[in-house]
């Protein structure tokens, strides 16, 4: 049985997504520099600046390296219309022939997000290669039992699991699997990159909110993300709308583009509010949001299934407030150290949240320094450790069978 300690032959990870994303290609580059492992990424596309907009309201390219520090491959995408937002638009038949050709010891999947991810699965069971999964799905929204049914039945078919947080891992346990084969690998971002940005930026606060459009001393609450019904913008623009009589002022600050940009624009408008929308930020720019900020605000449902704007602002030493419907909320947010929770579309709720940092001008910077402490826990090396444990467990179990049982 291989050992991770054996490195006299490294496991060859083959890990199939999408296409390159901002967050996942610094944790590439922390793999293939693991001496246990030998990786490859198999992309079911590259997107142009149109497809990599979609869903965003705008074209455009991420400004951050995506494909350098690692090995790569791109594979023939037959999908009619290729896109990364719909379930048909990655379709990768021939990943079958490239698994029996190159013979990985381990796959590790993105959930079933596309056909490719099928695809993938499909060939690692015929080829009777281990397949792992690390997905999204979790426990906090409501399905139908023929829903849960069949998630039961697809689970069966991994190798192994690995939880991206905790509402993750319970999904997994919810349909039988087995503990011991679950792994530990939470959603992370860059922790470092985003610290020393905030570093950087200490000192050019007021700047960089005179660039926003930002009054020098208003509590700033920012929302950052896709404007769109799942995410609840116009919760946060309700619950500004409560703080005429404070001392301080409340100002919030929303940054990206979506379907409901119009509508909050619209809104904040008609009811006077004080609100700045600064459109879409690449990720060189998102640093000083974080730096004109004082407070992240992230309203969403359940259909949030983590949230990784919570990793960037607390990274940059933000304190959030996260509705308890996101799966990110339970990891992050320690309720009254590193922000405040509340009940997803309890819009009196968050403007009571938002009032304590009214009444406390301290407490945002406060739990700030928590935050920044807290995120540690949810690093990269965190992720990349447990991949790596993950596969050398497939790989030294040689189990290819999934769960004991349906949810």
């Amino acid at each position: 049985m291989l050992k991770p300690g054996d490195h006299a032959r490294r496991v060859r990870l083959a890990v199939v997504e999408t296409h390159p994303i901002q967050y996942k290609a610094p944790l590439f580059r922390r793999l293939a520099a693991d001496p246990r492992l030998d990786l490859t990424v198999l992309y079911a596309m590259l997107p142009d600046a149109a497809q990599q907009g979609a869903g965003f309201g705008v074209p455009f390219a991420w400004d951050v390296p995506l494909l350098d520090g690692y090995r790569y491959e791109v594979l023939e995408n037959r999908a009619r219309a290729p896109a990364v937002t719909r379930f048909g638009g990655c379709d990768t038949p021939g990943i079958l022939a490239r698994l029996r050709r190159e013979r990985p010891d381990v796959v590790l999947v993105n959930g079933w997000v596309v056909k490719s991810c099928l695809q993938a699965l499909a060939a690692c069971r015929r080829l009777r290669i281990p397949c792992l999964v690390r997905g999204e799905s979790n426990s906090l929204r409501p399905r139908p039992r023929w829903k849960r049914l069949l998630h039961g039945l697809l689970l069966r078919q991994y190798s192994g699991w690995l939880a991206i947080g905790s509402a993750n891992r319970d999904f997994y346990r919810m349909h039988g699997c087995p503990e011991p084969r679950i792994g530990w690998a939470p959603y992370a971002v860059d922790n470092a990159r985003f610290a020393a940005a905030a570093a950087e930026r200490a000192g050019q606060r007021a700047a960089l909110r005179q660039a926003f459009g930002l009054p020098p001393d208003a509590l700033v609450f920012l929302l950052c993300g896709k404007l769109e019904a799942k995410k609840h913008p116009l919760d946060l623009l309700h619950a500004i709308s409560a703080f005429q009589h404070f001392s301080i002022s409340a100002f919030a600050f929303f940054v990206g583009t979506g379907p409901l940009l119009a509508e909050c624009e619209a809104f904040a408008s008609s009811k006077g509010l004080p609100a700045v929308f600064a459109g879409f930020l690449n990720q060189s720019r998102m640093p000083d949001a974080y730096a004109a900020a004082d407070v992240l605000v992230l309203p969403s449902d359940a259909g949030e299934t983590w949230g990784l704007v919570v990793n960037e602002a607390m990274a940059s030493g933000r304190p959030a407030l996260v509705s308890r419907a996101a799966g990110c909320c339970a990891d992050l947010v320690i309720d009254g150290q590193t922000g405040f929770t509340f009940d997803c579309g309890d819009r009196a709720a968050l403007a009571d949240c938002m009032a304590r940092y009214l009444r406390d001008p301290f407490l945002a910077g406060r739990q700030g320094e928590a935050a920044a402490r807290h995120i540690e826990r949810f690093g990269l090396e965190v992720a990349a450790e447990g991949i790596v444990e993950g596969a050398w467990r497939a790989v030294g179990s040689g189990r290819r069978a999934g769960c004991t049982g349906a949810g």
